[in-house]
């Protein structure tokens, strides 16, 4: 897909007005969908949201002449996200929903993984991607548990589905959470892959912090609180990799590139004619809105766009399709890692105060450990199976 972030105009602002009828169309089917069209859906509706959070950052730091135009983005792509996030239908129970989400972390983030060019940030993803990894395992044991479900079913064997480093390790000091930031030479991917998750892990955090609540069982309040607490870590891990000394502006045009390069990819990968054309619509809303940004950004700050995008090429798209084989590698080589500061080491030398902070949250046991006590997945779970004995 040949798109040049400088010369592409997409969309004009003014001509993106939507309906309600617009935004809450027909959602997809947990069944007859493919999982990677609900996985691009999340992905999607977690950078759009935190698009406007970066918005929302930047109006409180600039003054008048640029508040208008960010009023106008933010209101556009809150319509967006609105249009995507119900894309998920009813059909999907708030568990399922949670496995669509760890799914999509653990394949975004191992695609990702082989795409980043700095050795040291690939690293940090394929850490990360454990976590995911073993979160999606505890969550289909809670499926198991409260609905009798296979989480396979949401899955569509594309992840498998087996612990990784247990949640139980995931627990660290804040200080051994942050890593060292990409520097102002980056390449353009390096920064795309790094809103990207970031964005990801924000939205997340927050579905679990929302959802974790409404359940009445005791040990799946627990597990929510337990890993909704190691997704705020991840954002923390994802987002000390960006650079601190960009402008509210430069991350603003940042952010717009992300959005265009994921709406590209899940465009040139959907299967689902409607879904695609939402895609089609928006990259070229989003191609409307880094326009916009890039003149905010060159008239405020006196900088050519051509300084953050180059050539304005975009980099290799994140491949929606199974990591397995990449997944297991990880899991054999890379589960008994841990993290010391900014730096990654074997569990032997983990830092001190991660195992004393460890041992107090643990301190009435583990709900990750507890819920996949004596479970392990196997197919046709959500058929009744003969009584142990019979």
């Amino acid at each position: 897909m040949a798109i040049n972030l400088l010369k592409d105009k997409g969309t004009p602002l003014q001509r993106q007005r939507m309906s309600w009828k617009d935004m809450v169309g027909k959602p997809i089917s947990k069944l007859d969908d493919d999982a990677f069209t609900r996985v691009r859906i999340i992905l999607m509706n977690g950078l759009e949201l935190d698009s406007l959070r970066t918005k929302q950052v930047a109006i409180r730091c600039q003054d008048g002449t640029a508040r208008p135009m960010l009023a106008e983005l933010m209101r556009v792509e809150q319509h967006q996200a609105t249009t995507i996030n119900w894309l998920i239908g009813p059909d999907h129970s708030p568990i399922e929903t949670t496995i669509g989400y760890e799914q999509t972390a653990i394949e975004v983030t191992a695609s990702v993984a082989q795409l980043e060019p700095d050795p040291y940030l690939a690293q940090g993803y394929r850490y990360a991607l454990l976590e995911d990894f073993d979160h999606l395992y505890r969550y289909s044991a809670l499926l198991d548990r409260l609905e009798g479900k296979d989480a396979n079913n949401i899955t569509q064997g594309y992840t498998d589905i087996v612990p990784a480093r247990a949640t139980l390790f995931h627990h660290r000091a804040p200080e051994h959470d942050l890593l060292e930031p990409y520097g102002p030479d980056a390449e353009l991917a390096t920064k795309l892959h790094a809103l990207t998750l970031t964005g990801g892990e924000y939205q997340t955090h927050d579905y679990y912090m929302n959802i974790g609540p409404v359940f009445a069982d005791p040990l799946a309040r627990q597990l929510y609180a337990e890993i909704a607490s190691v997704e705020s870590q991840h954002i923390t891990h994802y987002g000390s990799m960006l650079n601190p000394n960009e402008s509210p502006l430069e991350k603003l045009v940042l952010g717009e590139v992300c959005e265009v390069w994921n709406y590209a990819a899940c465009l040139e990968q959907e299967g689902n004619p409607r879904v695609k054309a939402l895609w089609e619509q928006f990259l070229d809303y989003e191609l409307g809105h880094l326009q916009a940004a890039l003149r905010l950004f060159e008239e405020t700050e006196r900088r050519d766009a051509a300084e953050l995008l180059r050539d304005g090429r975009l980099p290799p798209f994140i491949q929606f399709s199974s990591q397995r084989e990449f997944v297991r590698q990880v899991v054999e080589s890379e589960t008994q890692l841990r993290k010391r500061g900014t730096e990654f080491v074997d569990e032997s030398q983990e830092g001190r105060s991660s195992l004393d902070y460890r041992k107090a949250v643990n301190a009435g046991g583990s709900p990750s450990e507890t819920v996949a006590a004596t479970w392990s997945w196997t197919p046709g779970t959500e058929l009744m199976r003969e009584p142990v004995g019979a």
